[in-house]
């Protein structure tokens, strides 16, 4: 069985790869949600999905986990899709 990450260096690192492999594989997706301002409604279960993968790979008792798959989150799938039109900026 592998080692959970215990750095949340790395975890942070480890949150920012799965939500881009879930980005790249769901581009269209995206950039619609954004368009609409629906991303997390459509993107749901993919989300939850790298969510679970990311618990499952990151020890529980890291101080502040949960926070760092969201922020994962807004610094890949938000922050990066500024350049799409759309009414939420």
């Amino acid at each position: 069985m592998a080692r959970l990450v215990e750095n949340p260096d790395l975890a942070f690192r480890l949150a920012r790869a799965i939500v881009s492999d879930i980005a790249l594989y769901n581009q269209d997706k995206v950039n619609e949600g954004i368009k609409n301002d629906s991303i997390f409604d459509l993107m749901t279960d993919e989300l939850e999905e790298g969510r679970e993968h990311f618990y499952s790979r990151v020890s529980p008792e890291l101080p502040n986990r949960e926070h760092l798959y969201e922020r994962a989150i807004v610094d890949v799938m938000i922050k990066q899709a500024g350049k799409i039109e759309s009414s939420i900026w």
